[in-house]
């Protein structure tokens, strides 16, 4: 049986109960208790436990004998802030756009090469920072082990008994506190005696004194013709404070030693002289320094005061959405056992209400204050130096996956990071637009890193994706259309996404009576030119850039009207608008992924570019039938040809069939997610690990039960018969409303929509629409039993 004993977290998690804003809605009657819990430790990375407090990521592997904590810092990356925008751009961009439009794509692909990509073309990694170990002195067996994480109050806890001493270690990472916490106990005095060692393979050289290891470092980064220059970059520090009740502490060479003690609480923080404001190392940031002022405030605080501290702040976030779909009585199994089940065909509702929630969970840890970089490919957590894909930015859409479930989910301040980023990157973005194009504005393309590179990255065949800085923007305005908040949009977002318009009105151009992109391509998929044998990527006015500007425009038009400016400029953008090529259906009653009918190189491509307008926007919906129904098609013979293959990408299925309103195939597609696509420790396998799966995931299980585009709510739009009874308090809804349902036997039976900024609110439920005036503040209850065609 599962033994948890919860004590007085319940009550600190109880007492983090209220409306939403700083505090949870949910009355704490409604409160689930949410973890992943082990018979057994973690025998790779991909098993380990994560924490983290945007800023700081661990990954606890759950060792008895030896105890193995990696850790990460969100800025610590290799490379450095140079213009690498090439020189020959704005030269060959000429004839690179005459190839395309005559057809000529395998030589506008190797003059792209030569004359767009960066020089260098690639950039360097995200790095870990190294780990902690603990290393124990007893080898004798185990009676009792178990392992957890808690994902209502974010904290990694494994406990074991040996030769009748029961140990408790537990590890989190307080974003008050701006540290990693690990405490360990025995039940009997005196029990605890371990090794504490502060390790990192190179860069770095460690030191103790005062019962703390230090760590300083610099990034030294050899030359590389792909990565560029070499020489001495970031600079970095670490230190962690050793704390002992009972017994005592002693340095030997690098590592303490704790002898006897009763209790021993370890506080750990670690910096870089990264600065976002200039988007590169500042060198007047004392890396050390700023861990020692975070460690001084720190042990200034008991541990146990620290603790609560940080319970209280991550539940009052974390406890604002609660969900159930049945199937509890499996929480008495272990997560890992439960997984296999599933995989061996099982159903388990309870399952995906927790992966739901560790979604959640792992977007609070990678993308908060004190943290101020946007989650990444891996969230915070990376134990790479060279990390697949260098756990980089990739803006062609798992940035942008990252995020689908922040709003909704009801985590809004999880955007801020990303917020902020965009608008630094507006500034290499600027020098790009007019160095590489000879436009105004900014622009961004498929990759990038802390350093803000936006030129094209790594190949043409992946990299020339000129809209990606637009794409970006998409956020941003849904950011506002949750929240409402008119001040925001008129200081930050719409800023941002006027200067992204103003770089496409200067590089659109004319062809056939359109304005299209060129060159472009639709990621990253390749088409077959008649008459050839091999695969082509560049072309002009992909399906994708087409729906991404008539998005764009839409929102900007909308933007300047509800601020009450820039009233010359929104008919240009009419106008504009009005010369966007449309969305085209082809021969086989598909959506064309590209201007003229090609046939597709690789049919069951992972991206589905082309279907951006079905989701995460909603120009493709029942209210457009022939393109509705070609969508369908589309997914349809992607999958055929084995589409969804990646855990993002099945992720996005799952959206997918949500806004196509087939509960049942978007249910098939969750369990595939899990079957197919889901370690033991439920993150998401690419493969190797991207955590945008997690994220893309767990907004498409919202989407299955609620959606707000185009400004109706729609309630349990796509609820599947698998999951006949459960509950959803807490999700978001476009206008500032917050959504509680409860749903039997299939059927809604209650529903409670709270205006969080007034106006008019429509809601639908099973085809019957009804609309009524709100008022901010207010909640609007329908009490069980209620018949829907009777709301006000």
């Amino acid at each position: 049986m599962k033994k948890i004993v919860f004590g007085i977290l319940l009550s600190l998690l109880f007492s983090a109960c209220g409306r939403k804003g700083e505090t949870s809605s949910v009355s704490p009657a409604k409160i689930n208790l949410y973890a992943l819990w082990y018979h057994q430790p973690a025998t790779i990375w991909d098993e380990a436990l994560p924490v983290g407090n945007g800023r700081l990521g661990a990954m606890g592997f759950g060792g008895v004998y030896d105890e193995r904590i990696q850790l990460n810092e969100e800025s610590l990356w290799a490379g450095q802030n140079v213009n690498v925008n090439n020189p020959n751009a704005l030269k060959d961009l000429p004839k690179i756009r005459e190839l395309v439009f005559e057809g000529n794509i395998k030589e506008a692909y190797e003059l792209g090469n030569k004359s767009l990509l960066g020089t260098p073309p690639r950039f360097r990694s995200y790095q870990t920072l190294g780990d902690i170990y603990l290393s124990f002195d007893s080898l004798a067996p185990t009676t009792y082990y178990q392992r957890e994480l808690f994902l209502n109050y974010g904290i990694s806890r494994t406990v074991f008994t040996i030769d009748g001493i029961t140990y408790t270690r537990e590890v989190f990472a307080s974003a008050l506190d701006n540290i990693i916490a690990i405490r360990f106990t025995a039940d009997k005095p005196g029990a605890i005696n371990l090794k504490i060692a502060l390790h990192r393979k190179q860069d770095a050289t460690l030191k103790t004194e005062n019962n703390q290891i230090i760590m300083t470092g610099q990034i030294i980064d050899k030359p590389d013709k792909e990565r560029g220059p070499g020489g001495k970059h970031m600079k970095f520090a670490a230190k962690l404070k050793a704390m002992n009740k009972g017994g005592e502490i002693n340095a030997y060479d690098s590592l303490l030693i704790v002898k006897s003690a009763n209790e021993l609480d370890i506080l750990f923080t670690a910096a870089t002289d990264y600065n976002i404001d200039k988007l590169d190392f500042d060198r007047s940031i004392d890396p050390l320094s700023v861990c020692n002022g975070i460690l001084q405030k720190a042990e200034q605080k008991s541990f146990a005061r620290i603790r609560e501290s940080h319970i209280r702040d991550h539940a009052s976030v974390f406890n604002r959405v609660q969900i159930d779909l049945g199937g509890k009585m499996l929480d008495t199994v272990p997560t890992d056992i439960r997984l296999d089940a599933v995989k061996n065909g099982g159903e388990d509702p309870g399952l995906i209400a927790l992966y739901f929630q560790y979604g959640r969970y792992l977007l609070m840890g990678s993308s908060r204050s004190p943290g101020v970089l946007p989650a990444n490919l891996q969230g915070i957590w990376n134990n790479h130096f060279q990390a697949p894909w260098n756990s980089d930015y990739h803006t062609n859409i798992n940035l942008q996956m990252n995020y689908w479930p922040a709003e909704v989910c009801n985590l809004s301040e999880t955007v801020e990071p990303l917020i902020n980023s965009v608008d630094q990157w507006r500034k290499p973005g600027r020098v790009t637009a007019k160095e590489m194009y000879g436009c105004k504005g900014w622009a961004m393309h498929h990759a990038t890193d802390v350093f803000g590179k936006t030129v094209p990255n790594a190949d043409m065949r992946w990299g020339m994706s000129p809209l990606s800085g637009v794409w970006m923007t998409f956020p941003l305005w849904r950011h506002y259309q949750f929240t409402g908040d008119k001040e925001y949009l008129k200081t930050r977002a719409y800023p941002i996404m006027k200067e992204a318009l103003a770089f496409v009105d200067d590089f659109l151009i004319g062809k056939d009576g359109f304005l299209v992109t060129n060159p472009s391509m639709s990621p990253e998929n390749s088409y077959i030119l008649e008459g050839k044998d091999y695969p082509c990527q560049l072309t002009y006015a992909p399906t994708i850039d087409n729906q991404t500007l008539m998005a764009h425009i839409d929102n900007c038009i909308e933007a300047s009207e509800i601020l009450g400016i820039d009233e010359g400029l929104r008919e240009n953008w009419k106008q504009v608008r009005s010369k966007i090529p449309p969305v085209l259906i082809g021969k086989d009653s598909t959506i064309m992924e590209w201007m003229k009918d090609y046939k597709e190189w690789e049919p069951g491509h992972r991206h589905m570019s082309h279907l951006l307008g079905l989701y995460p926007l909603a120009q493709i919906t029942p209210e457009t039938p022939e393109l509705f129904e070609a969508a369908k098609r589309t997914i349809e013979k992607r999958l055929k040809y084995g589409g969804g293959h990646t855990g993002w990408s099945r992720a996005w299925m799952i959206n997918f069939f949500a806004r196509l309103h087939e509960p049942e195939t978007a249910y098939e597609h969750v369990m595939a997610l899990l079957r197919k696509s889901t370690q033991s420790n439920l993150f998401d396998s690419h493969p190797p690990f991207q955590i945008d799966g997690n994220f893309g995931g767990t907004a498409g299980i919202a989407e299955m039960l609620l959606q707000s585009h185009n400004g109706i709510i729609q309630l349990l739009p796509a609820l599947p018969s698998e999951w006949p009874h459960g509950s959803i308090y807490g999700l978001r809804a476009r206008g500032g409303f917050e959504v509680d349902m409860e749903w039997k036997n299939g059927k809604l039976v209650s529903a409670a929509i709270h205006s969080g900024a007034g106006g008019n609110c429509k809601v639908n439920y099973q085809g019957i629409t009804k609309e009524f005036t709100t008022q901010k503040g207010e909640t609007y209850s329908f009490p069980t039993g209620f018949s829907f065609a009777r709301l006000p």
